[in-house]
């Protein structure tokens, strides 16, 4: 340790400077031999149990757990020395020698009892936390390994945010656990041994002490049941406001872009109020629990003494002094027991939580039998399948599944919103329950899902997703992929960073990397869920041809359409409707057979009518000009579907050099400020209550040490000396004493915690309304990791330890004052050592902290890796599944694991080097001080007070150890208000409301929308974005935004939001400039259909109506007009049916269509479609235009377009280039004009829908 130290003072320790873990506490080496165990002990068919986890476990460890029992036997016995000998030595001080040099003797004893005890204390305490961390990495990997192969049906039921608890919560309380490992049988040894010190002195007296010392333990019990109730409903509640502060911060720009986030904040606060509730139940149980304790040696002395005084055996001060340094002692035991029993209650919940998790169900091992390549002709088989997703309903997802794919054969699957394709696809990855039916698979699969899944890391990574990189064939895939031209406009190619869940690129950008990663898998069989549908016309046809009909021309591939225009080419389409097959065969056949089928392609041929204005010669003649050039000039990958209008080259807060969108978490380095100390003991009543606390602190102590005074006082030395008061008198004010120091005792924990709550209140509203204002910058560039870090373990330090820790430390200081000054009294002398000792031991301390801190920062950083790494594989299990990439995936998290047990146990070790050295030194204190004792001449100092002072220097170094212990717990708990602090400096959005400010009740009347020359850019040092953009949106038109990737379409809706602020220029809605209002009354009158349709927990009501403005009426009249009125009517519970996290039980496609109902619940005059039609067929986004059409037709609409059909009938057509206006005029007489870019791209989309893609 001490190099690392010593280095840790010179500079501020990064992970690097600290060494890699010992082989042996790996979790890579630890875990196998814990899954064998807890494999051996289960057998087939039995299920985890909490007894099956302990015992894996303690066999993963038994080695250093036997050890340090060991250990743990030796201290204890060592520590009793000192109070045996106590006796002897007064009467030696008396003038009673039984021997030559006796004192020397004594004196040498003390010392090397005490240098024992010590010594066996560190490495007892510091194997221990070894072990703990072992088992905190161990059930970490156990949990992980777990998530990945949980079942649907299981998941539904954890959402992450609870299963993130499972790792940070309870796998840590497991962890810390270790601490207490022997204290149980520890206790007893203890408990014996006082005893017969007691016995000794006091005879049958002792009887009374082990009467009294039963009474205290038992009177913990109750208390310690009501502690563990509170406990079990406070991690409950905890757990319900993570899963939803979680879910927020996942959805965020929805929130922002509805006017919805204080709604939404007001519940984090509701479930917050549950969970405080139960915290100061908690509390204060926990601060009678410390009366108790503090209580306990005053009771066991006054019963004991009581008891003496009644058989009439004689009391003298050695034998009473003794009796008290044991009771001192005896405290510890009893201190810690409700400790010790609340830590194994907690325990035992927490390893019941994972018990429990661990025995869920994983997924159906038999849904699909395997093949490997070669085996079979066919590639898929299905047999009378029959999937649901939920075992347990009378209606199965899927039913009467029966179809066979050969080697090489194209697949298509269509069908309308929600007829079960994507569960087809599922069931055929075995994701899916399976009922009956058979389900063969021949070769290797490779996924690409609907919504992207997208891991942070660089493009590569996402690209190679495990494999070695091979020039050629990536190349390769690139090309296919079209994704070259995207990674030369990204600041550093394929080498940039991705956000979490991809949150600097763009949906389509998304889409494609998810392809490239499929293809360059190498796989047998491809099954694409529908991701042609993120990109825009050109891009798809390109990646149709490049993909489908070339890199993969040979390769089996099932893929989910909504565009019919890609049905021709394939060898067999399956046509699905209500989770059944309902026809199958080629393109031709199906025809002229069956409605389902014809209804979809007439849905088509409708929109595409819409072209006939465009003669059909000069199409083709523009579009062959347009070919020449390679194919791919006029919208290169021209993606309409930016959601941050890919920010590559204006990285929403890219850092000077760094650049990168997601920067390193910032840690602060050197010193906790005494700022933030102040802050925190400030913040609760304005610190009112902290001289009250002290002075309930100095009280107790000056009670405590008079009477202990006063019995040694009033006690004869030795049993032929007169008494100094009558017994009746010595007990009477002994017990007086005792009674007031229990009393302040009780006085001073009650307000500590009173403070501590309203401390920790305080700070989690503030740090809650500061992130929920936060402008939508922030919380792209930072991973929610770190948020939900601060809301979770940040603020636990803040409700259960800090107060303690600030407390404990205040108690140390004037504790460890009280016992100088009584020994001071006695002989001051003891001065010439004590200071130079307490220096050194500062000096220490001071050398000691700088690595400390840092590496308890290192342990915060690096504690957030791990929860998001496990976030994302939760979120992406599927594709990680489907890949067979478990293990690569198991892997990377152990050695996440690993890194961050790194700092850990360093940490810990860093602590125990620090103590060693602290209690040596407090043990030359005593030394010089029982030497000094024994060489004045008798008759200088009363011996019983001579006594009194060895009585209390016994305890010198464990007062001394606390204090330092205390003060670096305290500097490294205490990091975490710096860092909710932190949070509560994030610079805000403009104000909600603006009270002289306010626009009337109707606006926007007309819905006319202005804007001038509008430039925007998303950080000061970027280049801007909208470059001067000057346009005019009539009201009661439609409008049609049209434009390449980063042309700025999204941006220029953003800025309409005020999500983006504009840098120069400004937008008017009917002449009000809209940065002149508030926020909520700006994002309030405005409707949006977002990109990326957005459900949450909670109800269809909740969805539709979060703010709970309308009546159950509305709510139904708009569901009927979106078309989900019959589904909702379906439910049993209507409109309170559930939706699960994500929205997860919905198909993409109803999503949609929810969102297309809180619009029409809503009625603004401003109506923004981002791209809303991506993920619905055609029929259904037909559908969706003619609802538009019908209740819309006042309003003023502004359509991001996506499908060209969608922007012809519009009034005007916008085309956007570089942020500035190219084209603006209506769609007619665009298209006159063959020259225009806008014929130009309506030329190739017809081009594409008359069918290119006829079977090759």
């Amino acid at each position: 340790m001490t190099p690392l130290i010593a280095l840790g003072n010179k500079k501020t320790l990064d992970l690097e400077d600290v060494p890699q873990l010992d082989c042996r506490n790996c979790v890579v080496a630890a875990f196998p031999v814990f899954r064998d165990n807890l494999g051996s002990d289960r057998g087939e068919g039995s299920r985890f149990t909490i007894f099956s986890l302990v015992k894996a476990l303690f066999f993963s460890v038994w080695k250093e757990i036997l050890l340090t029992a060991f250990l743990a036997f030796v201290y204890t016995v060592a520590s009793y020395v000192g109070p045996y000998l106590i006796d002897t030595f007064v009467q030696y001080l008396n003038g009673r020698r039984r021997y030559k040099n006796e004192g020397y003797v004594l004196v040498i004893t003390f010392f090397v009892a005490k240098l024992v005890e010590s010594l066996c204390q560190r490495h007892w305490l510091f194997r221990l936390q070894k072990v703990g961390i072992t088992m905190r990495a161990v059930l970490v990997a156990m949990v992980y390994n777990k998530g990945l192969a949980l079942s649907c049906q299981s998941k539904q039921g954890h959402s992450s945010g609870e299963i993130i608890n499972f790792m940070t919560v309870d796998a840590e309380r497991v962890g810390d656990f270790s601490w207490y490992v022997h204290d149980s049988w520890i206790v007893v040894l203890q408990v014996a041994l006082a005893l017969a010190i007691l016995y000794k002195n006091l005879g049958l007296a002792s009887i009374a002490a082990l009467i009294s010392t039963i009474i205290v333990m038992l009177l913990n019990l109750p208390l310690g049941r009501f502690q563990e109730k509170f406990q079990d409903n406070l991690m409950e509640s905890k757990d319900k406001r993570m899963k939803v502060t979680s879910e927020i911060l996942r959805n965020m720009r929805i929130l922002k872009l509805q006017g919805w986030e204080m709604k939404f904040l007001s519940k984090i606060v509701e479930l917050r109020n549950v969970e405080t509730g139960w915290l100061k139940k908690f509390l204060y149980s926990l601060a009678l629990t410390n009366f108790v304790f503090w209580g306990a040696p005053i009771f066991v002395s006054v019963s004991t003494f009581g008891a003496c005084i009644l058989l009439g055996i004689p009391l003298e001060s050695g034998k009473i002094l003794s009796a008290l340094a044991t009771f001192r002692i005896l405290q510890q035991p009893i201190y810690n027991l409700p400790d010790t029993i609340s830590m194994m209650v907690q325990t035992k919940v927490s390893l019941d939580r994972i018990a429990s998790f661990l025995r869920l169900d994983d997924l159906q091992a038999d849904v699909v039998e395997k093949l490997p390549r070669g085996l079979s002709e066919t590639a898929v088989e299905m047999v009378d399948g029959k999937f649901s997703w939920d075992v347990l309903s009378p209606n199965p997802t899927l039913e009467d599944i029966n179809f066979k794919v050969f080697h090489g054969m194209r697949v298509a699957v269509c069908g309308t919103v929600g007829s079960g394709k994507s569960s087809l696809l599922s069931s055929i990855l075995g994701e899916v329950p399976k009922i009956s039916g058979t389900l063969r698979v021949c070769g290797t699969k490779a996924y690409v899902a609907q919504s992207p899944w997208i891991q942070s890391g660089t493009i590569q990574e996402n690209i190679l997703f495990g494999k070695e990189l091979e020039r050629g064939l990536y190349n390769k895939v690139l090309d296919a992929c079209s994704l070259k031209k995207d990674l030369e406009v990204l600041p550093f190619g394929d080498q940039t960073i991705i956000g979490e869940r991809g949150i600097n690129l763009s949906g389509g950008q998304k889409q494609r990397i998810q392809i490239a990663r499929s293809l360059y898998q190498d796989a047998d069989i491809y099954l694409f869920d529908d991701p042609f549908s993120a990109v825009d016309a050109h891009t798809g046809s390109h990646l149709f041809k490049e993909v489908l009909l070339g890199l993969l021309s040979s390769r089996t591939v099932v893929y989910v359409t909504h565009q019919v225009e890609f049905l021709p080419a394939a060898d067999l389409i399956l046509v699905m409707k209500d989770g059944r097959i309902t026809q199958a065969g080629m393109y031709q056949d199906l025809l002229g057979s069956g409605t389902d089928f014809i209804e979809l392609v007439s849905a088509h041929k409708k929109a595409m009518s819409a072209f006939d204005s465009v003669e059909e010669g000069s199409v083709s003649q523009n579009a062959n000009s347009s070919k020449d050039d390679g194919g791919v000039s006029i919208a290169n990958g021209n993606m309409q579907n930016e959601d941050n209008e890919t920010q590559s080259s204006q990285t929403a807060d890219s850092a000077g050099p760094k650049g990168q969108l997601i920067q390193e978490e910032e840690r602060e380095k050197g010193r906790v400020g005494l700022s933030v100390h102040w802050k925190y003991i400030t913040t609760a009543y304005g610190g009112a209550l902290v001289p009250f606390i002290l002075l309930a602190q100095i009280l107790f102590l000056a009670l405590q040490i008079g009477s202990n005074y006063w019995m040694a006082w009033a006690t004869p030395v030795s049993a032929d000396m007169k008494p100094a008061v009558k017994n009746s008198t010595l007990i009477i004010v002994y017990i007086g004493l005792a009674v007031g120091s229990s009393f302040c005792s009780l006085a001073r924990t009650t307000l500590l915690v009173t403070a501590g709550y309203k401390a920790a209140t305080l700070l989690f509203n503030k740090m809650h309304l500061c992130i929920f204002r936060a402008p939508m910058s922030f919380f792209d560039a930072t991973p929610s990791g770190r948020i939900l870090s601060r809301a979770s373990t940040d603020q636990s330090a803040l409700d259960m330890t800090i107060p303690y820790q600030v407390g404990g430390f205040a108690l140390a200081t004037i504790q460890l004052l009280g016992i100088i000054a009584v020994m001071s009294q006695v002989a001051w002398q003891v001065f010439l050592v004590f200071i130079p000792v307490i220096a050194t031991s500062i000096w220490y301390q001071q050398y000691y902290i700088s690595s400390a801190r840092e590496l308890s920062r290192l342990v915060g950083v690096s504690k957030a890796p791990v929860i998001q790494h496990f976030t994302e594989t939760i979120s992406g299990s599927t594709t990680i599944r489907s890949f067979d990439q478990e293990t690569r995936f198991c892997n990377t998290n152990m050695k996440l694991v690993d890194a961050y047990s790194r700092p850990l146990f360093h940490s810990a070790g860093a602590m125990e080097w620090l103590c060693l050295r602290l209690n040596m030194l407090s043990s030359i204190t005593f030394l010089f001080s029982l030497i000094f004792l024994i060489s004045i001449p008798d008759g200088v100092i009363d011996p019983s007070f001579a006594g009194l002072a060895v009585t209390y220097g016994l305890n010198l170094n464990i007062y001394q150890a606390s204090l330092i212990w205390n003060l670096c717990n305290l500097e490294n708990k205490i990091i975490s208000v710096e860092r909710v602090l932190q949070y509560m400096n994030i610079p805000s959005e403009p104000p909600l409301l603006i009270e002289e400010n306010q626009p009337g009740h109707s606006w926007p009347e007309q819905g006319e929308v202005g804007i001038y020359n509008l430039q925007v850019r998303y950080a000061p040092h970027m280049p801007l974005v909208l470059r001067g953009l000057t346009c005019t949106f009539q009201g009661g038109m439609k409008t049609g935004i049209v434009g390449r990737t980063g042309s700025g379409k999204s941006t220029l809706i953003q800025t309409l939001f005020r999500i983006v602020e504009p840098s120069a220029g400004f937008i008017t809605i009917d002449g009000i400039n809209i940065s002149t209002i508030g926020l909520h009354d700006l994002r309030s009158r405005l409707s949006i259909i977002p990109q990326d349709p957005t459900m949450f927990e909670g109800t269809v009501r909740s969805n539709l109506d979060p703010l709970e403005e309308y009546t159950d009426v509305q709510i139904w009249k708009a569901l009927d007009k979106c078309q989900l009125g019959d589904e909702v009517r379906k439910k049993e519970r209507k409109l309170d049916s559930l939706v699960t996290e994500n929205g997860e039980n919905w198909s993409m496609g109803q999503r949609q269509l929810v969102c297309l109902g809180r619009v029409l619940l809503k009625k603004s005059k401003v109506l923004i479609l981002d791209e809303a039609t991506a993920s619905v067929d055609t029929a259904t986004d037909n559908l969706i235009q003619h609802t538009l059409h019908r209740y819309f037709s006042e309003c003023t609409l502004i359509t991001i377009a996506h499908r060209i059909t969608s922007v012809l009938d519009s009034d005007m057509v916008l085309l956007l280039s570089n942020g500035l206006t190219e084209e603006y005029n209506s769609p007619s007489r665009l298209l006159e004009d063959k020259s225009s870019s806008f014929a130009q791209l309506v030329a190739e989309y017809t081009m594409r829908s008359n069918s290119s893609f006829e079977k090759k």
